[in-house]
C-alpha cells in the first residue's frame, strides 16, 4: 500500500493550490480518502474526507467553503482544492485512508502518505 502526496508549494494569501494523493497498491475505490494537516508544534488535524462509494464529503469547520475534495477512482488518485488560503493554512498535509468509512480522526489511520508542505505567506 502507498499513498504519495504531491502539490504543496509556496503561495501568497488569498491564492490556490491543489493537492493530489497518488494510491496503489488495494482497491482505491473501496477506502475513504482523508487529508490531514500538521503545522509546527501542532497536532495533526483532520482537514477532509471523501467516502468510497457515494462520494460523501466532510470538512473542518475552518476550511469549509474554501476546500474542496474529489476523487478519480480510475486514476486512483484523490485531490483538495484549496482556495482563498490563509496564512493559517501553512502546515504539511498528508493524505491518508483507514477503510471505507470517513473519520478525521488521524489515531484511525492505517496508511500515510508522506505528506506536501503548504506556506501561505506574502
Amino acid at each position: 500500500v502507498q499513498l504519495q502526496a504531491f502539490g504543496g508549494g509556496l503561495v501568497q494569501p488569498g491564492g490556490s493550490l491543489r493537492l493530489s494523493c497518488a494510491a496503489s497498491g488495494f482497491t482505491f475505490d473501496t477506502v475513504a480518502i482523508h487529508w490531514f494537516r500538521q503545522a509546527p508544534e501542532k497536532e495533526r488535524e483532520g482537514v477532509s474526507c471523501i467516502s468510497s462509494h457515494r462520494g460523501r464529503t466532510y470538512y473542518t469547520d475552518s476550511v469549509k467553503g474554501r476546500f474542496t475534495i474529489s476523487r478519480d477512482n480510475a486514476k486512483n488518485t484523490a485531490y483538495l482544492q484549496m482556495n482563498s488560503l490563509k496564512p493559517e493554512d501553512t502546515a504539511v498535509y498528508y493524505c491518508a485512508t483507514g477503510g471505507q468509512q470517513c473519520d478525521l480522526d488521524a489515531d484511525t489511520m492505517d496508511y500515510w502518505g508522506q505528506g506536501t508542505l503548504v506556506t501561505v505567506s506574502s
